[in-house]
């Protein structure tokens, strides 16, 4: 319980989704459920684009709000958060914003408090359409000089936004990431139902993501076929993402035999993603840029052993408890995916070390850090 006086909390729920949860919407339902629930004391008004689900309404201090337009498009952004965002803190008085996609409105005087999780549009804007990446970089550098305050996911993610923005750290704060508490491991038995429903009964390397560019799966494919032409390879690969071959970053030439042993699953959810991770032999993740990376949580938490890549936040994440290399190096990834398939004892060890890092990851912390940040700004606005 907070000694604060009780607040109006203003949040951008819009991406929790009925249908297909995706990143954003399981860091705001992770993180924003502990908030309601930990401080029943105050008052949560959540902001939804679309007709919302009674279970993303986390407690009776919720008052949900839909607001129209839907935004899913650079000009209804602008639309929602300039107008339909700006009316509904002034009708509903809130004390604070929070937007848990980093997206603000501008026009409103109301503190705001943005997750900005990274900034890959900055770096690698060829790899989003024209209309998203003209969107993002003209208005996210507005937004972080805009905010009350600024949280991050990784150390690495801050240093970027302090040198790209031209920012103080200390108006950034970095609270990591967590993973769902449903990714333990398997039983033996459990695994090799999981494989043959998966991967035709073959021991397989896991990615999981969407598949945009920055995510690298096209070189993991490369290196998937160079793995396949190896001696003794027996691996798989399965692939959670969308079910697309032509995917702008994932269209490389893979010759017909290594295809049967690709597997697209599309999305999955949760209660399936949890046993599709927990019995890969290893998650493969290799972006060339994240912000923080949680599947290498969640696969650390079911001990499984994790290859990922050497650049942005990964080691940061990971620590000493991956296979790494170089993401822009298909060879590279190649041997990665060689090595661990063929090294029980490193597999092992990596299991080992990987169950006792993912400790250090919390949704619990990540909430209470959000908190401390939401009454600080509070407190600076009321002096």
């Amino acid at each position: 319980m907070s000694t604060f006086a009780a607040m109006r909390i203003a949040v951008n729920t819009r991406f929790l989704l009925p249908s297909k949860m995706e990143g954003f919407g399981w860091y705001t339902f992770e993180t924003v459920q502990r908030l309601v629930e930990k401080h029943p004391e105050h008052t949560f008004i959540f902001f939804f684009d679309r007709p919302y689900e009674e279970r993303f309404v986390f407690g009776p201090n919720v008052i949900p709000v839909v607001l129209r337009p839907p935004a899913r498009h650079p000009l209804l952004f602008i639309l929602w958060f300039e107008i339909a965002v700006h009316r509904a803190l002034k009708r509903y008085k809130a004390d604070v914003f929070f937007s848990p996609d980093g997206y603000l409105s501008l026009r409103s005087k109301v503190p705001q408090i943005p997750v900005i999780h990274d900034l890959n549009f900055e770096h690698f804007p060829q790899d989003l359409p024209w209309s998203a990446r003209i969107y993002l970089r003209h208005f996210f550098p507005k937004f972080a000089k805009k905010a009350a305050h600024i949280l991050t996911v990784s150390g690495y993610s801050k240093q970027d936004i302090v040198q790209t923005y031209n920012l103080s750290p200390e108006k950034i704060t970095v609270a990591w990431n967590g993973a769902s508490e449903a990714f333990q491991p398997l039983p033996t038995a459990l695994k090799l139902e999981i494989q043959q429903a998966y991967a035709n009964g073959a021991p397989y390397f896991l990615f999981v993501g969407a598949l945009h560019p920055r995510k690298n799966v096209g070189r993991l494919l490369q290196a998937f076929e160079l793995y396949r032409q190896s001696a003794g390879a027996t691996h798989h690969l399965v692939i959670v993402g969308e079910n697309l071959w032509k995917t702008h970053g994932i269209d490389v030439e893979i010759s017909p035999e290594t295809k049967k042993h690709i597997h697209f699953t599309g999305h999955l959810p949760l209660e399936t993603l949890t046993q599709v991770t927990g019995a890969a032999s290893c998650l493969a993740f290799v972006p060339y840029f994240e912000g923080f990376g949680i599947p290498i949580i969640e696969a650390m938490r079911c001990g499984t052993p994790v290859i990922a890549g050497n650049l942005t936040s990964l080691p940061e994440v990971a620590g000493e408890a991956a296979l790494y290399c170089d993401p822009m190096d298909v060879d590279a990834i190649a041997a990665a995916l060689v090595k661990i398939s063929n090294d029980p004892a490193l597999r092992e060890r990596l299991s080992e070390l990987g169950t006792a890092r993912a400790k250090l990851f919390s949704w619990d912390h990540t909430a209470t850090a959000i908190w401390s940040c939401i009454e600080q700004v509070s407190a600076q606005h009321l002096e």
